[in-house]
């Protein structure tokens, strides 16, 4: 046999299959297929680009138009409360000035009412815009919605006393029913108003006790420090006195505290003698009335007191009132003087057992 039919003999002899542990390695993209994935990504951008630009376009402005809607609101707002601020300060120098409030108070109340409105209406455009644009990528607001409306439904019923505290607080600013530095009576509480808040309004007591008083429990409310306070004095005096003589006393100690420091801040008008209150057998009441300074009243009656009672002292004027007034020269009988002590009843011998026994029928003395 020759060489070369060796040679052939072997080349074509089959080849030895592969071991099951050998595998095929992962066959590589041709650039034929990558033209392809290519064309098939620039069909489709080309299909869609203008349905993409549009909503951008469309997203964009509705951002854009509630961006520039919120800023014109706050501004609007911040306007609105800078004219009541004006408005408050022109009346200053008038007589109307004395019955408003301070000014700490009025920049107080702007600051929370221009807070709550600029948050309400931030909520309310941003809240919007964002509907707006989930509409716009043809989201389905209903379940969004619906589950708004059942959680803030859950919400309400679980909150509800922190929503109408919230509420009322609000409505307290508005109104301006109190602010800082008045005096109040809550009802549940009373003092001087130290804080006001949205949910809690903080009193401090005579006592120096701060109170926390939610705003959704007051259900009335009683500013003392608004507008102006009334002084009113009792004056109980003998009724043999001449009433002539007693006015022109009452009229004289006003008159003199009226033009006193620091009585004539505190006075917003004259003292005047209203005149009988009450005319008894016993006595007869005079009544003096002067109006004041908010929360001055009870300083003012005080000074009034003190005043009369030296005045009737130095004119002889006799103030009754309380026990009945005894004759000169006569001390009051001692209610207890015709009492025994219980010890003299066991004595059968005793005048007060003799008059406490029963008279003997006659006809058992026969």
């Amino acid at each position: 046999m020759s060489l070369s039919a060796v040679l052939l003999a072997a080349g074509s002899s089959p080849s030895p299959s592969p071991s099951p542990s050998q595998t095929t390695p992962p066959a590589v993209p041709s650039l034929q297929d990558a033209q392809e994935s290519a064309t098939n990504a620039a069909g489709w951008v080309e299909q869609n680009w203008s349905t993409w630009l549009a909503i951008g376009l469309r997203v964009l402005l509705i951002l854009v138009i509630a961006a520039v809607l919120r800023v014109a609101v706050r501004r609007a707002i911040t306007k609105l409360i800078e004219r009541m601020n004006r408005t408050a300060q022109a009346v200053d120098g008038t007589a109307l000035g004395g019955l408003l409030v301070n000014v700490e108070r009025r920049r107080q109340r702007s600051h929370a009412i221009g807070s709550v409105l600029r948050s309400v209406a931030s909520f309310l455009i941003m809240g919007t815009a964002g509907l707006m644009v989930l509409a716009t990528f043809e989201i389905n607001l209903a379940p969004l919605l619906a589950s708004a409306g059942v959680a803030g439904v859950a919400i309400g019923f679980g909150a509800r006393n922190l929503v109408t505290d919230f509420l009322s607080g609000v409505f307290m600013i508005l109104e301006d029913q109190y602010g800082v530095g008045d005096t109040v009576d809550a009802g549940v509480a009373s003092g001087e108003v130290i804080e006001v808040g949205l949910r809690v309004t903080k009193l401090r007591g005579d006592n120096g006790e701060i109170w926390y008083v939610r705003n959704g429990e007051v259900k009335r409310i009683g500013n003392l420090s608004q507008g102006w306070a009334t002084a009113g004095v009792d004056v109980t005096v003998h009724p043999s006195e001449d009433l002539d003589r007693v006015k022109a006393v009452l009229t004289r100690v006003g008159e003199e505290m009226s033009k006193e420091d620091p009585w004539n801040e505190m006075l917003w008008g004259p003292v005047e003698i209203l005149g009988l209150d009450s005319v008894l057998l016993d006595s007869m009441v005079v009544r003096v009335s002067a109006k004041t300074m908010p929360g001055k009243s009870l300083t003012v009656e005080r000074e009034l007191r003190w005043r009369i009672k030296r005045a009737f002292d130095a004119e002889d004027i006799r103030i009754v009132g309380g026990l009945p007034v005894q004759p000169d020269g006569e001390s009051p009988a001692d209610p207890t003087a015709g009492m025994a002590a219980p010890s003299v009843y066991s004595n059968t011998s005793s005048p007060q057992t003799s008059a406490a026994t029963p008279l003997t029928p006659p006809s058992a003395t026969k």
